[in-house]
């Protein structure tokens, strides 16, 4: 039996298109897509008969009828961290990054869609997360990365036996050549930016928190932003959960104090945020300096009821070390969350606030930051 993909809207111009015809972006205002999809809260759910990954969550997922592209993701555990905070350890998936939560739902649609080769651009956690789910799924996989990418990561995609084209210049080089690319007949497009399937698999770690508390949320959710795919997840799943009347948690948004376009425009008062300059920092993940989702991550984090915070490098360095004093070896990029709202931050940023932060990709891909 075959089952419709629900298509894509662009959440600007209301334009619509059929997944298996449509161009990568929206053909109108060059926008992201986001998906036509929103999950029936009468629909049971009940993750504890499902399978063992993210797949448990199947009444809230796009993807109708049977997966056949898992690596048993998800499940990560819930450790508590300090008083009223814990982590969840993301960087524990198959690929060592959260990544894999979206990168699973990239590859099933692609796996639909039969294209010839999929397309990906990344500087790193994204690339390597496409390319195993890709040999998962006998897809052919090219991964476009920026020059000075980690050869650890790098690495790992080749082994995963994707194609990975190195691009002089920064991680924007990177994207204009994959999308190039992207433009060829028989190719689909596994952006974990532009294609909104992969944030139906990101709000993933809601629902498992949602599981791991017993059906509930806490009051504030940590989350660091580059591109916002997590972000943005969540704040699918927080809206979904919702409507099955869990009490939605604030939204906290964390960006390095190096490149902090949307910090820096949420402070204004903007709905949109001007590009900023690329700079160096340890976070580099999420040094993102024109996010092509900012009007949706700022209206996420306002409707939320939260904030934005910056991380200067010394206390991003400091929280690194402090997690791996823990038994928690993470990025540098990972350790930002904790950097902002941990016992080292300044002044009280939960204000008393139960909160759950998210350790996101593995220290063994970087190395200690120095």
């Amino acid at each position: 039996m075959t089952h419709a993909l629900p298509g894509y809207v662009c959440p600007d111009d209301g334009a619509r298109a059929d997944v298996r015809t449509a161009p990568w972006r929206c053909p109108l205002c060059a926008g992201p897509w986001d998906l036509d999809f929103t999950p029936d809260p009468a629909a049971p759910l009940n993750p504890a008969a499902g399978p063992p990954s993210l797949w448990r969550y199947g009444s809230a997922l796009p993807l109708p009828g049977a997966f056949a592209v898992t690596l048993s993701e998800g499940n990560t555990p819930l450790v508590p961290m300090a008083e009223r905070i814990h982590a969840k350890l993301d960087y524990l998936m198959p690929t060592l990054s959260f990544k894999d939560r979206g990168a699973v739902m990239l590859a099933e649609v692609a796996r639909r869609l039969a294209p010839r080769r999929v397309v990906a651009d990344s500087s790193g956690n994204a690339g390597t997360a496409v390319a195993a789910y890709c040999a998962r799924a006998g897809l052919s996989c090219e991964v476009f990365v920026p020059e000075g990418t980690s050869e650890r990561k790098t690495g790992q995609m080749r082994a995963h036996g994707a194609a990975v084209r190195v691009v002089p210049g920064g991680r924007e080089a990177a994207a204009l050549a994959a999308r190039a690319a992207a433009d060829e007949p028989g190719v689909f497009y596994a952006s974990h930016v532009f294609n909104p399937y992969f944030l139906h698999g990101t709000k993933t770690y809601v629902y498992e928190i949602w599981e791991e508390l017993g059906g509930r949320l806490p009051q504030a959710l940590v989350l660091p932003v580059g591109n916002g795919t997590l972000l943005l997840g969540a704040a699918l799943a927080v809206a979904e959960l919702a409507r099955r009347g869990v009490r939605p948690p604030d939204l906290i948004a964390v960006q390095s104090e190096a490149v902090a376009p949307l910090a820096e425009a949420f402070a204004a008062g903007a709905e949109d945020a001007a590009p900023v300059e690329q700079r160096p920092t340890l976070a580099e993940g999420i040094a993102i300096p024109a996010p092509p989702r900012a009007r949706q991550i700022l209206a996420a984090v306002r409707a939320g009821g939260g904030t934005f915070l910056t991380v200067p490098d010394d206390r991003l360095r400091a929280a690194q070390l402090d997690l791996a004093r823990r038994g928690l070896f993470v990025e540098p990029t990972a350790a930002a969350c904790w950097a902002a709202v941990g016992p080292g931050a300044p002044g009280d940023p939960l204000r008393g606030r139960t909160a759950v932060l998210p350790l996101c990709g593995a220290g063994a891909k970087t190395g200690l930051a120095h």
